[in-house]
């Protein structure tokens, strides 16, 4: 296993992370991913431990807490052998202020993961969305707190848009609040618009990316090709997922996942293998999140570490993945002195 510093920190993380999303099945949204109970996410945490898989995902909202009490009991005793990262700030109750990044949502969402946790700290607690109703300054004078205190070792944030993140950044080294280290974005072979502007951000100012979803919400998992039917099996099949996913034209997927192929055969690597190699290797990206339903697809997700494409294969993937951006990162492009950053 490859370790890569988080961001501008001096913390150390594995190049794959374990999302815990799968642990609990406790929503019909969540029963889509998986439904791991603690004996089963146990073995699920031995067999990353052994690869050398160092840091777990998780959130409040992960099967209503479920996920993270799982969590908690599989590492029962280890506590000290890995990493925990974990988010807050969607809706975790029916309170008005169940909900956000105020200062009250904040440190009742963390005090409430530690207790599922059974620890006490989270080695990097993440913001899951930007609220927009709550001043910047009181979420990051919030999570400065928790620093000092103990209870938070490192802080990053979740689906910020570049603009929330540089202000973010911005006002915690006016204040000299914490400063984030970590941005969870959603990045793949057919969701890459993250390059335009987040990643050109992330490199200028030490963020390190932990990316989720790797696999495009399910699509590059190799069950779907051109010209064959939808698995069995698949969170595509909820109807709550496809509502909520990313939207993806077929021939868009099918053309990504040609190319997928090819490369597989060449590499003698399997196709979601081969898009999870791709990721490890993007400029700006720390850490790539993957989920498990059980054992064997753990062991095959693991498997995309080790071993690095040639440039003729990740230029072909590119290639196939491709799209015009939106303005104005289309224009950029044009300006020799602003080229997009891509390799």
């Amino acid at each position: 296993m490859e370790y890569r510093l988080l961001g501008g920190s001096g913390l150390k993380v594995s190049a794959l992370t374990f999302g815990t999303g799968t642990f609990g099945g406790g929503t019909e949204f969540f029963k889509a991913w998986g439904a791991s109970d603690v004996a089963e996410a146990t073995r699920l945490v031995d067999v990353a431990l052994e690869a050398g898989l160092t840091m777990f995902d998780s959130a409040d909202v992960y099967s209503n807490g479920m996920a993270e009490e799982i969590l908690g009991q599989a590492i029962k005793g280890r506590r000290d052998d890995l990493l925990i990262s974990t988010k807050g700030s969607f809706r975790s109750g029916q309170g008005s202020n169940d909900v956000g990044s105020s200062r009250f949502h904040i440190i009742r969402a963390v005090e409430g993961s530690l207790r599922r946790l059974g620890t006490d700290r989270i080695d990097l607690y993440q913001l899951h969305g930007f609220d927009a109703q709550t001043p910047i300054e009181e979420s990051l004078r919030a999570l400065d707190d928790l620093v000092t205190s103990g209870k938070i070792l490192y802080i990053g944030c979740s689906n910020f848009s570049g603009w929330h993140l540089m202000k973010s950044l911005a006002l915690s080294e006016k204040y000299g609040f914490a400063r984030y280290v970590a941005h969870q974005a959603y990045y793949s072979l057919i969701g890459r618009d993250y390059e335009w502007e987040l990643m050109p951000l992330a490199l200028d100012q030490k963020i390190g990316t932990v990316v989720w979803s790797p696999l495009g919400w399910g699509r590059l998992t190799g069950k779907i090709r051109r010209g064959s039917s939808a698995p069995a099996v698949s969170r595509l099949n909820s109807k709550i997922a496809k509502d909520l996913g990313p939207p993806v034209s077929d021939e868009y997927l099918f053309r990504v996942v040609d190319a997928l192929e090819e490369v597989a055969k060449e590499t003698d690597k399997t196709v979601p293998q081969v898009a999870l190699n791709w990721l490890v290797e993007r400029p700006s990206v720390a850490t790539v999140i993957i989920g498990a339903r059980n054992e064997d697809q753990l062991r095959q997700n693991l498997g995309a570490v080790g071993g690095k494409m040639t440039p003729d294969q990740i230029a072909r993937l590119d290639q196939a993945s491709s799209l015009v951006p939106a303005y104005p990162y289309w224009h950029q492009s044009r300006f020799e002195r602003n080229p997009p950053v891509t390799g």
